[in-house]
């Protein structure tokens, strides 16, 4: 990605901000129900200028110029435009370059300032060494997290969505939420089976794998997933007969410095 690329992108995209937010203040009336406002724009404070985020709500006809992850975190398929049709189907993401997006329910874009090294952002603020946040995690492992942001509610049917036979009647309400991580070569970053939400990861800057075990033992792998930039792995969990979300050990593994961001659903109360 040039010097060049990434201006053309920014300014395409303050742009557009400006544009939409104008639109909304003037057409949204007052005192009855706001109309549905397509492609609704805000940037995602991730924790510096290193990664420029941002997320666009009710995308119609939405153009993403230059070269830009693209992570669908919408419970439906988003088609793009043009022949043959294609689409970026739920949780997952794309890169893509002076393409449209045709449709989607929530999109979350991604630019990378790839000629600084990736553990520049660790000097931003709201950037904090998990051993420091979470109290018992290993001192020894390098593990970094970004601030969170709150994309707001979708509605997904998680039972359908994991490839389940059964489906709940109706979607439930997921809230999302989305952050960076930063880990060095060679990290391992601890095997855990255990989260309250469903999640996926999209590799941003360098190069990792997400792995999943047998049981709380390197020794034990039983999926590889090579993570380059733009890709999001499939979710690694399945729903209990409780509901609740069932994983397997799990980890992420950085191979280069590794800036990657987590999409997490928190299942709100009914």
């Amino acid at each position: 990605m040039t010097t060049t690329n990434a201006m053309t992108t920014t300014n395409a995209v303050t742009a557009t901000t400006a544009v939409t937010a104008t639109t909304a203040l003037t057409t949204t009336p007052a005192a009855a129900a706001p109309a549905r406002t397509a492609n609704r724009i805000r940037p995602l404070a991730l924790g510096g200028a290193q990664v420029e985020a941002l997320v666009v709500r009710d995308a119609e006809d939405f153009p993403v110029e230059g070269r830009t992850i693209v992570v669908n975190a919408g419970a439906h398929p988003a088609p793009l435009a043009g022949t043959p049709r294609t689409v970026i189907p739920p949780l997952a993401s794309t890169v893509l370059v002076d393409a449209t997006v045709a449709r989607a329910e929530l999109l979350v874009l991604v630019r990378v300032r790839e000629q600084r090294p990736a553990a520049v952002i660790l000097a931003e603020p709201g950037w904090a060494r998990l051993a420091d946040l979470l109290p018992g995690f290993p001192r020894d492992t390098p593990l970094w997290r970004g601030p969170q942001d709150d994309l707001g509610a979708v509605e997904l049917d998680p039972a359908r969505l994991l490839g389940g036979s059964r489906s709940t009647e109706q979607p439930r309400e997921f809230g999302v939420r989305v952050n960076l991580w930063f880990a060095p070569a060679g990290t391992d970053c601890g095997l855990h089976d255990r989260h309250p939400f469903l999640e996926v990861h999209t590799q941003v800057q360098g190069t990792g794998r997400m792995q999943t075990f047998r049981a709380e033992d390197h020794a034990t792998l039983r999926q590889d997933v090579l993570m380059s930039p733009g890709h999001t792995h499939d979710p690694f969990c399945d729903l209990g007969p409780d509901g609740a979300f069932r994983y397997p050990w799990h980890q992420y593994r950085a191979d280069t410095d590794s800036l990657w961001l987590a999409v997490e659903y928190h299942a709100r109360q009914s």
